[in-house]
């Protein structure tokens, strides 16, 4: 009964909605970078901005939690959402570090699709967490991490398809194919950090709507 009429922090919810709209902005920011490669600094140091402010989300939510009494989500499902969320920007970072480490001049289609791919994992996170606050919204969170499902799922099948066709192709430098091959394995791995996040929320949605 005393738990009923202590204030809860509703903070968290807002931290949740900001950091969703950093990992929408990391992945439009890395998927232009996917098609202006001329420009890889600039979208590099763009990415990182992007991930630094996440990161500083992520320290303020924790921060928080630790001096909440009573919170309006269980505390490990607090901390575990918001720390793979950082995890989703984290990987997306990897791919536009990993990019320039690795001197890519080429972006290809299958790159390209997967990129985009991941603004649309990114968004339907955004979309997820943006109802999370009210219950009464299961069927719509739920019906954004089917969908998150999905898209990983599509992610999944383009990664596939693009080795394939990279190990079919004679002409290929060995260092070309080795630098393709993990472009392509971190892009997929947005998508599956984004449906780790997917999981999480839905065990949300069962333990509290």
């Amino acid at each position: 009964m005393l738990g009923k009429l202590m204030p809860r922090e509703g903070k968290f919810f807002d931290f949740f909605n900001e950091h969703a709209e950093q990992i929408l902005q990391g992945a439009i920011e890395l998927n232009a970078f996917m098609n202006d490669i001329d420009n890889i600094e600039t979208h590099v140091r763009n990415v990182e901005t992007i991930e630094k402010r996440a990161d500083k989300i992520t320290h303020q939510t924790v921060a928080l939690l630790h001096k909440t009494f009573i919170t309006p989500l269980d505390r490990d499902e607090i901390h575990q959402l918001i720390s793979k969320m950082d995890d989703i920007l984290d990987m997306m970072e990897d791919v536009a570090q990993s990019m320039f480490l690795y001197d890519v001049h080429h972006v290809t289609p299958e790159a390209k699709k997967l990129s985009e791919i991941c603004v649309g994992c990114a968004e339907k996170v955004k979309a997820a967490v943006a109802l999370l606050s009210n219950m009464e919204n299961s069927d719509a969170i739920l019906k954004n991490c089917a969908d998150i499902d999905k898209l990983e799922a599509e992610a999944d099948h383009v990664m596939r398809s693009a080795m394939a066709k990279l190990f079919r192709d004679k002409d290929i430098e060995p260092r070309e194919l080795i630098k393709l091959k993990a472009i392509y394995e971190m892009l997929e791995a947005v998508t599956d950090r984004c449906e780790d996040v997917a999981n999480i929320i839905e065990g949300i949605v069962v333990e509290n709507a």
